[in-house]
């Protein structure tokens, strides 16, 4: 989360929204690394019940036809950092793809707007500090021969997925704050109205007319 507000603050215009940090418990989704992001925000914007930005990381091998891609974090921790060096150990080509998608939903029933953000490189045995997700096995083609966990924090912002990723968040919110503000306002009603058709209809189901034209005062 640090990372996050860091760099969306970066420049001299701070970002225009407050970033929160809310702990939803979500189900395991498949698919590829976009739609694993659009369904997990949709859902996380109805668990939550108004605005939300999510993120999904995915680290993906030519090797092996993308995988292990948006279930990196659920390979990690099975095999470690060695083993996700090893995985390519029958392999020559040790090429991959960092992706992250942030993706920013209204709320409930909204549709939600990707932020898509890549980094090329190579899978690399660990190098640097084992602090940071996959930091140390990725070693990106704009690093200069060096893991992301080996680079300095500035540098690494300005080539990473996320960085890029974010940079087109801000970049959105920065350029439509007042739209998207319009835009979160209308769906928070659009919720509300039918949660009080909801209690209307439970309402008259329970007790009569009467009771369910009540709830419209």
């Amino acid at each position: 989360m640090k990372e996050v507000t860091r760099i969306l603050n970066e420049g001299d215009v701070p970002f225009p929204a407050e970033v929160v940090n809310q702990d939803i418990d979500l189900p395991e989704l498949q698919g590829t690394p976009e739609e694993v992001a659009l369904e997990k925000c949709r859902m996380a914007a109805k668990a939550a019940g108004g605005p939300v930005v999510t993120e999904d990381v995915s680290l993906c091998y030519d090797a092996l036809g993308g995988l292990p891609g948006p279930y990196i974090k659920w390979f990690l921790k099975g095999v470690q950092h060695d083993g996700l060096y090893k995985l390519l150990a029958a392999y020559d080509d040790k090429s991959a793809t960092a992706i992250c998608n942030f993706a920013f939903c209204a709320g409930p029933g909204a549709e939600p707007k990707l932020y898509s953000g890549q980094t090329r490189g190579k899978i690399v045995e660990p190098r640097g500090a084992k602090v940071f997700g996959w930091d140390c096995v990725f070693e990106p083609t704009e690093g200069g021969g060096k893991t992301y966990a080996e680079l300095d924090k500035s540098v690494k912002d300005a080539i990473s997925h996320r960085g890029r990723a974010l940079a087109l968040v801000r970049a959105d919110f920065s350029a439509r704050t007042e739209g998207i503000r319009k835009e979160i306002a209308v769906v928070a009603e659009a919720v509300a109205g039918a949660g009080a058709g909801v209690k209307r209809a439970r309402l008259e189901g329970a007790g009569g007319k009467d009771e369910g034209e009540a709830v419209d005062q």
